[in-house]
């Protein structure tokens, strides 16, 4: 399960940091926000490091859909009405600011693919037409260039629809492997544990006045308490070949969802979105398959992959200062399905509180924010979904029988008196892994569109052999052993 991206983009090595250090800024994660806001403040004259559990770009970064877009779904009226007009203006100013800022970067000669194209919101149900011109007059009253839909290039009727002027797509790798170039990254490097301005490693200690946690979910539970803030979603794309050029990138608001953007000689389509850790039944790559033969008969899957992305409590990413008790440590996560302009967002900020700069934007994304209209209704919901997890492990049954387990499949068995993760292999053969999160103890799901142990608490992931695919976890699963 490669995407275009990968499979499209090879990107060098990079040294594992095999000495102590010390340097003005150290960010940790090598995705597209860890590695923009290395870019951008390197630009400033100011020494900064990367440090990467694995090989850049190879967490979210290669698996979105990689739009640059200030249409993030219908936020901008909700964010008028739960915040104010004024946070929701520099929302908005922010997210277009991004864009300009990915034009005159790539404008310098770095070939990735970069093309106008307008993003839309559309939805096939005549209920949801009063939601769409109610958003398209707030985006309008907050200076975005957008108008009104009633037909589309997609195979279908549309009932409205909002479409954004002058956004954008690209190669995510290929943009990448410019910026990251003349940086000092270090690969292979997680990060063991940060204290005060010290960062540890396996194999060295970077010392640090400032430091970025760029991680997609923050690894240290406190301060911040971030998994309480946040849960996680997963969402799946094929790139079909054979399935037409549309005018621009569309994004459903309807029961499906589904996204749509050309890339080339491809159309990658999405959908399929559900909160980690809940689809026990699977089917989502079957769900897109069902729609890309009914849409576009004669379209050819040449790819399939999946996303997971941070949503927090009130729909706005957390960037800024990491706590109020780490003045020195700064945060960028929870971008929702809007990694790309978020990315580029949290290199402006993060420059800007890292070097001093007053930046408008920064109240409307502060991480220390918590509005009780915006946020409390969820936070409770969050924290009954931990609840529920921890409880889900301690309390209720096993959901399998070993020998009833069919081949290619895995669920919670009982092995010796304890609840285990059994996944049987199509060739019979079983691996045997711990059913508990090692992040707070929730129990796993199994997910069988990614043959993956997903925690429906914190959104942690882990392969059937138990090995980290995602955080907040920061351990391997114990291994049972093969049998």
């Amino acid at each position: 399960m490669e995407s275009i991206w990968s499979k499209t983009a090879q990107i060098r090595e990079f040294p594992t940091l095999s000495e102590d250090l010390s340097v003005e800024v150290a960010v940790i994660g090598g995705g597209l926000c860890g590695i923009l806001t290395a870019f951008r403040l390197q630009e400033l004259g100011i020494r900064t490091v990367v440090l990467e559990a694995s090989r850049i770009g190879c967490g979210q970064t290669k698996n979105t859909t990689a739009k640059i877009t200030s249409q993030h779904n219908l936020i901008y009226d909700r964010l008028c009405r739960k915040f104010s007009i004024e946070k929701a203006q520099q929302y908005a100013y922010a997210n277009q600011r991004a864009i300009e800022e990915y034009r005159r970067i790539i404008a310098q000669g770095i070939d990735c693919q970069f093309e106008e194209r307008p993003a839309c919101l559309y939805s096939t149900l005549a209920d949801d037409v009063p939601l769409l011109q109610q958003e398209l007059a707030t985006v309008q009253k907050l200076g975005i260039v957008s108008d009104y839909l009633t037909e589309s290039s997609l195979p279908f009727a549309i009932a409205g629809g909002i479409r954004f002027l002058h956004q954008a797509q690209f190669h995510p790798l290929l943009f990448l492997r410019a910026i990251a170039e003349p940086l000092t990254i270090y690969e292979n490097t997680p990060v063991k544990s940060v204290e005060g301005h010290r960062i540890l490693a396996e194999r060295g200690t970077v010392t640090a006045e400032k430091i970025v946690f760029a991680t997609h979910f923050p690894f240290l539970n406190t301060p911040g308490y971030y998994f309480a803030r946040m849960h996680q979603e997963r969402s799946y794309v094929l790139a079909l070949e054979n399935a037409g050029e549309l005018d621009g990138m569309f994004l459903g608001i309807d029961g499906n969802g589904l996204s749509f953007r050309n890339s080339g000689k491809y159309l990658l389509l999405g959908g399929g979105g559900h909160r980690t850790g809940e689809n026990r039944a699977g089917g989502k790559y079957d769900f897109l398959r069902t729609k890309a033969a009914e849409l576009f008969p004669g379209s050819t899957e040449v790819a399939h992959w999946s996303a997971q992305d941070c949503v927090t409590l009130d729909g706005v990413p957390y960037i800024g200062q990491f706590s109020a008790s780490t003045p020195d440590w700064f945060v960028a996560t929870g971008f929702g399905k809007w990694g790309m302009t978020s990315s580029m967002v949290s290199a402006l900020l993060l420059s800007d509180l890292i070097t001093g700069v007053q930046n408008p934007w920064e109240e409307v994304y502060s991480p220390q924010r918590f509005t009780p209209a915006a946020s409390l209704k969820p936070l409770l919901a969050e924290g009954g979904q931990a609840v529920k997890g921890i409880s889900r492990e301690l309390l209720a049954p096993p959901r399998a029988e070993f020998d009833a387990l069919p081949s290619g499949h895995g669920g919670i068995v009982e092995c010796g008196g304890e609840k285990m993760g059994v996944y049987k292999d199509e060739q019979g053969q079983v691996f045997v892994v711990s059913s508990r999160c090692p992040h707070l103890g929730c129990q796993l799901e199994w997910n069988p569109d990614e043959k993956s142990w997903d925690c429906p608490c914190h959104g942690s992931r882990f392969d059937f052999h138990g090995n980290l695919i995602d955080n907040p976890a920061q351990t391997n699963l114990e291994d049972a052993g093969d049998a």
